[in-house]
């Protein structure tokens, strides 16, 4: 028995318990939300103030006795820092002095007492002086945190309120009727078992007794009512204003750390464009300004005087020997060769009889001196033709650079047979290189284009010509590289972006204004105050390498962020 009663006592806690922690929408009421997550509260920034002109934009922050003003360009954002900024404070007039941060500081010792304040600004800058009110408010000191065992006493308070007032708020039928069929339980057992259970049995009535209490653990400031606890005092601003962002959807970005990010704007204007095109392209070397060096008969490769192979990437100039080719002379050519070889010696040796005996005879007259010369002239031809077969098998053939420029390719190696056509070295000028792109449109002839390198880079291209017969149901298009860069390599994708006959009116923004949200949808930042930036949902269309042309979501004349877009679209 005595088992059984300890068990019964642990269900009517456990009961109880259950009963307390119950899920809160079984037990709350009109008016009330009692949601297991609490809002925290929001992040406290410094007190401060802003003010701007057509030209320029002014925010002054106040921390720590000190006022930091920020003097910005209003449609750029760019820093303003040779600006003479002076300052109308409840103190005096006080110059603004320049900051190492780009910033403009000044002592301000009454920013540390609650209260509002005006302050004027008189702004030289660019030879035009402008004045800038601000309003400053200096909200009340949080309170002190209370002592510890204060603290302590409180919470448990809290608690047991908190406690009482679930019970009230839950239904009182299911608990009456649950604990009065308990408490008679509890009778019926102690009457029968005599006062061996009596602390038990008067334990779990007082606990019962307690649950149900109206005011059992209300304190000053709580009636019937069940008023909720007061709110956590708001928190001290921290040594560093955040960048986080709102409810709306806005992002706060304080003046400091768009200093940091480098936030840059641009206002927007209406135009009417040429329609774009993307195309895939890739780099082509120029046809006059590069070559390839061949073997025009098959041979035996060896390096130049130098004993060195060109390497990749060395320049080279027109004419330069890149490499020998040896041509191979096969058994019948070998036994060709020394017949012919042993006939020319056999012609040559007959022919120096006749012109020494034709050299004897011509001062006496049997001679004519037209025979002696003709002689002469046969002994230089048949040395000649002897001359040239020895050349035949030891004059190897000399690879010559075709132009000048460094080389692209070679497949150079020593010892290795080159068959006759086959390239050994690539030539090509990086100054000189052009796109060859394949158009599925009709394109405007003559337009230049721009492309895009993988990352993001833009190149200028100039027109050159395209071609009349189809590949792969596309017309192939060439355009010249302007002021190609070193790192360009030929057989690199690009994407050519060119115009078209159409046109279309939209707002030109660069590319990395445009980020991708949440929901795939391309979103531009408005700059809407100084230090608040606005998503904004655009459609889009390509109009060249650096530039995205606007079609819907947006209108003329707003600042939208051109960079550091990307980071902004981070912030949480």
């Amino acid at each position: 028995m005595r088992v059984l009663s300890a068990a019964a006592l642990r269900t009517a806690v456990l009961a109880l318990g259950l009963s307390a922690a119950a899920p809160p929408t079984s037990r709350a009421h009109e008016g009330h939300d009692h949601g297991s997550e609490a809002q925290a509260p929001p992040t406290a920034t410094a007190p401060r103030g802003s003010s701007s002109t057509e030209a320029l934009e002014l925010v002054a922050i106040a921390r720590d006795g000190r006022l930091s003003v920020f003097l910005d360009r209003a449609g750029t954002n760019e820093p303003v820092t040779d600006a003479v900024v002076q300052a109308d404070t409840p103190e005096g007039s006080v110059p603004a002095l320049p900051m190492p941060d780009g910033s403009y500081g000044l002592d301000a010792h009454w920013s540390q007492h609650p209260g509002a304040y005006e302050v004027l600004f008189t702004v030289t800058a660019s030879g035009t002086t402008d004045m800038f009110p601000v309003s400053l408010t200096v909200p009340e000191a949080p309170p002190a945190p209370e002592a510890a065992g204060a603290s302590a006493w409180a919470a448990g308070l809290a608690a047991a309120h908190d406690f009482q007032r679930h019970l009230k708020e839950a239904d009182p039928l299911p608990l009456a009727v649950g604990g009065l069929g308990f408490l008679l339980g509890s009778a019926v057992t102690l009457l029968m078992r005599g006062r061996r259970y009596l602390p038990a049995t008067a334990l779990v009535v007082l606990v019962v007794a307690l649950a149900f209490a109206p005011r059992a653990f209300a304190h000053e400031g709580h009636g019937e009512g069940g008023s909720a606890p007061p709110l956590a005092p708001m928190a001290a601003p921290s040594a560093q204003d955040l960048a986080r962002r709102q409810p709306d959807g806005s992002v706060f970005v304080p003046k400091p750390t768009q200093r940091v990010l480098a936030v840059r704007t641009v206002v927007t204007a209406s135009d009417t464009l040429r329609r774009t095109v993307e195309l895939p392209g890739r780099i082509v070397p120029d046809p006059s300004a590069s070559g390839v060096v061949q073997s025009s008969v098959g041979g035996r490769l060896s390096p130049p005087e130098s004993g060195i192979f060109p390497r990749l990437g060395a320049r080279v100039r027109k004419g330069e020997v890149l490499a020998y080719v040896t041509p191979p002379v096969q058994a019948v050519d070998v036994s060709d060769m020394r017949q012919r070889q042993g006939e020319l010696d056999q012609q040559i040796v007959i022919t120096e009889r006749r012109v020494e005996r034709y050299r004897k005879l011509a001062p006496g007259g049997a001679v004519s001196q037209v025979q002696l010369e003709d002689a002469q002239a046969e002994l230089k031809g048949l040395h000649d033709r002897r001359a040239a077969l020895d050349n035949i098998r030891q004059q190897p053939e000399a690879l010559r650079a075709p132009v000048d420029g460094v080389v692209a390719e070679a497949s150079a190696v020593a010892g290795q047979m080159a068959s006759p056509g086959v390239q050994v070295f690539q030539i090509v000028d990086p100054r000189r290189l052009w796109v060859e792109a394949l158009s599925f449109d009709a394109l405007a002839g003559g337009q230049d284009a721009t492309a895009r390198l993988a990352d993001g880079r833009m190149l200028r291209l100039a027109y050159m010509g395209a071609g009349l017969a189809d590949r792969s149901q596309a017309v192939p298009m060439h355009f010249a590289v302007e002021g190609a860069p070193p790192e360009l390599r030929t057989g690199q994708f690009v994407t050519v972006l060119a115009a078209t006959d159409a046109q279309q009116a939209g707002l030109a923004l660069p590319r990395m204004s445009v980020v991708r949200g949440g929901n795939g949808q391309s979103i531009v930042y408005e700059h809407v105050a100084p230090e608040r930036f606005q998503p904004r949902e655009v459609r889009v269309e390509p109009l060249d390498a650096g530039n995205v042309l606007v079609v819907s979501g947006l209108a003329p004349g707003k600042r939208i962020v051109t960079q550091g877009a990307e980071l902004l679209n981070q912030v949480r």
